[in-house]
């Protein structure tokens, strides 16, 4: 967009790129600050979660995006009733709380799980679900529907008529691999994992409940450990460091994969009519569709079945954490769009010179949550804070601040392209109607990103309502969200109660996302 007049000002979108940085970077600062005083503490045990964090990221990025090829090869080349309906239960692990996709898993997979019951009618012994094991299998869960979405996106991509062509010439099997279809996993296998890889760094929830002990900790599950058991600060902001350069690495690599060359033009006509015939490779592909969809439904089935019996009579601290998880998700939601909006317009403005530099300023600022840990974030607070007051007491505003600047990221990415094709084709009428500043944003502006604004909210609401992360780090005995109070009870062996939290959380979070979607949706104009 070149530099012109436009009828809003950047200003706002600056101010508030200018306001998460300096949140983001300064506390990334204190705790490199208060880790140089802390560099000799740096011990057997921290080395040992740095490998167990490697290896656990790993091995999980390499079967979640290796299980995803063939499932996104198969459900590339197949047309069946429900396709639509199995690739959107895809995207439900990104708005599933973590917490209940965990007690699912165990659930299934457990000592007393359905798996461990069905193997003791055999006289085997039962399955164990914590460790590394139960770590890399729920991260496979929770990430292989990601994985399967970004390589059947490459599948996509690739132009009809090059199958066409093949086909004519006869290439298939083998052949079609190497010539056609390898090619495009060689481009997009690589971001896939960087990018599962980097959620798996970051992945607090499945290291607390599925890890634990020397054997089976995390980086982030040692800073939690070095706040809760040892209060050690210097620790802590080490360790803080450290993960934040592991995942700011991580990221940057992910970007870097992410942007490669695309497979060509072509004229968007069907494809994966004519290769993959014959008896065995339809049972293979239908046998790759149906272990993931059944690995996907079993957990989630598990939590509704488990939990229809223990949503009766829920202890009254359930219902507490629950008031207390919508009133963070309100709030979280409250701030992403004070601050999402302004920024997105602010960077959807570009040009040229001048604008263009702070155009990508406010993208790069929005860009910092996902560098960040939260729990780093949470360390840096916690160490700025404790001179002034309290931290404890503050628990459920930082929780609030924390959950919003790690879905800020996400909530920029919906507003902004709406925002830009907005100001592309409505700036300049504006303008001439003297439709400027806040008119220009109630009449025009919010009527047509009502939509995105709906879907980043209730998103917003859906990811902050199921957070167990930096409230771990905060919370007192007589504070909790719902996650953290599921979290609570499955420590406690109250798996009942728990099994029914689990499912109150999953039909709050799932009627939050729907609700605000819709209601950003109705009446809107197209």
């Amino acid at each position: 967009m070149a530099d012109r007049a436009q009828p809003v000002s950047g200003t706002p979108g600056l101010v508030a790129a200018l306001g998460v940085a300096a949140v983001i970077l300064g506390t990334l600062l204190t705790v490199a600050l208060r880790a140089e005083g802390g560099a000799g503490l740096f011990g057997p045990a921290d080395w040992s979660a740095l490998r167990f964090t490697l290896l656990q990221a790993s091995l999980s990025a390499l079967l979640s995006v290796g299980l995803a090829v063939p499932v996104a090869r198969a459900l590339a080349r197949r047309r069946f009733r429900g396709r639509a309906a199995l690739i959107g239960l895809m995207g439900a692990p990104f708005i599933l709380p973590v917490i209940v996709g965990v007690l699912g898993l165990v659930t299934v997979f457990g000592r007393g799980g359905w798996i461990s019951q069905i193997l003791g009618q055999f006289g085997l012994p039962p399955l164990s679900i914590y460790g590394l094991h139960g770590v890399v299998l729920a991260h496979v869960f929770f990430n292989l529907p990601l994985a399967t979405r970004l390589i059947l996106q490459g599948w996509q991509e690739v132009p009809g008529e090059r199958f066409r062509l093949a086909a004519q010439l006869g290439i298939e099997g083998w052949s079609m691999w190497r010539l056609i279809e390898l090619p495009m996993l060689m481009r997009v296998v690589p971001g896939a994992l960087a990018v599962v890889f980097a959620l798996c760094l970051t992945s607090f929830a499945v290291a607390l409940t599925l890890g634990g002990g020397p054997r089976a900790t995390t980086i982030e599950l040692a800073i939690y450990q070095a706040f809760t058991f040892d209060f050690d600060l210097g620790r802590a902001a080490l360790l803080s460091l450290v993960q934040l350069v592991l995942t700011g690495v991580t990221a940057w690599v992910a970007l870097r994969l992410g942007s490669g060359e695309g497979f060509g033009a072509g004229l968007d006509r069907a494809i994966r009519r004519w290769d993959g015939q014959g008896a065995l490779r339809r049972g293979l592909d239908a046998g790759w569709i149906g272990l993931a969809a059944l690995f996907l439904l079993l957990p989630l089935s598990a939590v509704v079945l488990a939990g229809l019996g223990g949503m009766i009579g829920l202890p009254g601290q359930v219902w507490r954490s629950a008031a207390i998880s919508l009133a963070v998700a309100g709030a979280s939601t409250v701030l992403v769009l004070i601050v999402a909006l302004p920024m997105a317009i602010a960077a959807a403005r570009g040009g040229r010179g001048r604008s263009g530099i702070l155009a990508r300023m406010v993208e790069l600022s929005g860009l910092l949550g996902l560098a960040a840990s939260p729990l780093v974030i949470g360390t840096g607070l916690f160490i700025l804070m404790r001179p002034l007051t309290d931290p404890i007491a503050m628990a459920l505003p930082v929780t609030a601040l924390v959950n919003a600047l790690m879905a800020l990221p996400f909530a920029l990415r919906i507003l902004g392209p709406r925002a830009r094709d907005v100001l592309a084709g409505e700036g300049r009428l504006g303008l001439s109607l003297g439709l400027t500043g806040g008119r220009f944003v109630r009449l025009v502006l919010w009527p047509r990103m009502r939509p995105q604004i709906g879907f980043a909210a209730g998103l917003t609401a859906a990811l902050s309502m199921g957070d167990l992360g930096v409230i771990a780090l905060f919370a007192d005995p007589d504070t909790a969200t719902l996650p953290l109070q599921i979290y609570r009870l499955m420590g406690a062996y109250r798996m009942e109660s728990a099994a029914g939290a689990a499912l109150l959380l999953l039909l709050l979070s799932l009627a939050l996302f729907y609700i605000i979607d819709r209601g950003g949706r109705y009446h809107a104009e197209a």
